[in-house]
């Protein structure tokens, strides 16, 4: 965007009054967006001259006339000036508002963020999942606490935002929040989503995250071996409490299932598939794409299990999942007695899944993909860690393949 400013006067033929004269505007055009508005001044229309914009003889009113489209011409261009010097958003709407000493209220960033989360807020369920909005509210609370921290001020004007903005914001999650690398780009993003709002809207002229790059981190994402799942599997708990944990953790490692669709699921998910065998067939809380999925002998004993748990027939669902905090904090306890020095969160389960039940038993990406209702196969390959066995077993049947060709070549040329 230039900011050029396009000025023309108009008369407008369609819009003769009675004595047969016809009104004159003013057009104002910035980045192709224009307004116009009456100069309150009539002529006869043989009288105007439209290539020029001005009217023609000397007769005292043409002469009036042609004095206040100079007048006008001068003052518009005064207020142009003006709003460059200050370098305020520039557009036509701005330039007649200027005009007209029209003062626009700017928008502030709690404004347009606490309007974007109410609505979000309305939607979720239906666009959104609550985990999401929650997501926002943080992103909310940082970027305000950012404003104060920098600026002293509790709001802080969409307009004023630029390049300084953003990285300082950037600096402020990462050092005084201590936010990790992709934490604070996550709500980098997040804030980016609003200003873009703004952009979208003509509230900012240029948007302020334009060639700002944002770079994640690829994290190399814990999950568990088949000897640690086992391990979990034949303990012997001494409270219910950490047996059902495990019990819905296990379910999970051999489903895929993310904690928000464990907690959600009932019998209406569970069908029989295309081979006769029960699948579970659920829109993912997360993104409202599909997961079907076979039940493997082991998530069906977990079922078995709880068939008739009180809690579950109350709220009519499969499996009684307690909070994601409670069943996180319970899942240490789980480990600890275990002897798994990992740090071991309800998500791992979505982890191993991808990795040590399915991948590393040679079921291909595109299946396991579809199980984790996954809409790309390129999101499956963040979870699906290769693993060194896997490694191992590809290259053993390479090296038999070469050492095969090898032998074949000597006995050709013996």
């Amino acid at each position: 965007m230039n900011n050029a400013l396009h000025l023309s006067f108009q008369a407008k033929f369609s819009k003769k009054n009675e004595s047969g004269k016809v009104p004159i505007y003013v057009r104002l055009t910035i980045n192709d967006v224009r307004t116009e508005f009456s100069i309150k001044c009539f002529i006869e229309p043989e009288k105007w001259i439209i290539k020029a914009g001005i009217a023609k003889g000397n007769s005292e009113d043409i002469k009036i006339v042609n004095a206040t489209i100079i007048a006008i011409r001068t003052k518009i261009f005064q207020h142009y000036n003006r709003l460059i010097e200050t370098d305020k958003s520039i557009s036509a709407e701005a330039l007649r508002n200027s005009y007209f000493g029209i003062t626009e209220k700017s928008k502030t960033i709690k404004e347009v963020f606490e309007y974007h989360n109410s609505q979000m807020k309305t939607l979720i369920g239906k666009d959104f999942a609550s985990g999401t909005y929650d997501r926002y509210c943080t992103s909310l609370r940082h970027t305000l606490e950012f404003i104060e921290y920098k600026y002293n001020v509790s709001d802080f004007p969409i307009k004023s935002i630029d390049h300084e903005f953003i990285t300082e914001y950037e600096y402020f999650l990462k050092v005084v929040r201590k936010c990790a690398h992709n934490t604070a780009i996550k709500y980098l993003t997040n804030f980016k989503k609003i200003v873009r709002i703004c952009f979208g809207n003509g509230w900012i002229t240029k948007d302020p995250f334009y060639n700002y790059k944002f770079n994640l981190i690829e994290v190399q994402r814990e999950i568990l071996t088949e000897y640690e799942i086992q391990a979990i599997a034949d303990k012997e708990f001494a409270t219910s409490r950490l047996a059902q944990v495990r019990d819905i953790f296990l379910f999970c490692c051999f489903t895929g299932l993310a904690y928000s669709d464990v907690k959600k699921l009932s019998k209406n998910h569970v069908v029989i598939g295309i081979d006769g065998e029960k699948w579970i067939k659920i829109n993912r809380t997360k993104t409202d794409t599909r997961s079907s999925i076979p039940i493997l002998p082991m998530a069906q004993a977990v079922l078995h299990r709880h068939a008739n748990n009180s809690k579950c027939i109350a709220e009519n669902t499969l499996l009684p999942v307690y909070s994601n905090q409670k069943m996180n904090s319970y899942l240490k306890e789980i480990a600890a007695v275990c002897g798994i020095e990992k740090t071991i969160t309800f998500h791992i389960a979505r982890h191993s899944f991808a990795t040590t039940i399915t991948l590393q038993n040679d079921v291909p990406i595109e299946s396991v993909s579809k199980m984790l209702g996954h809409k790309s196969i390129k999101t499956t390959q963040h979870y699906a860690k290769v693993l060194d066995k896997k490694v191992s077993s590809d290259m053993q049947l390479l090296k038999h393949k070469l050492i095969n060709e090898k032998i074949s070549l000597h006995s050709q040329t013996a």
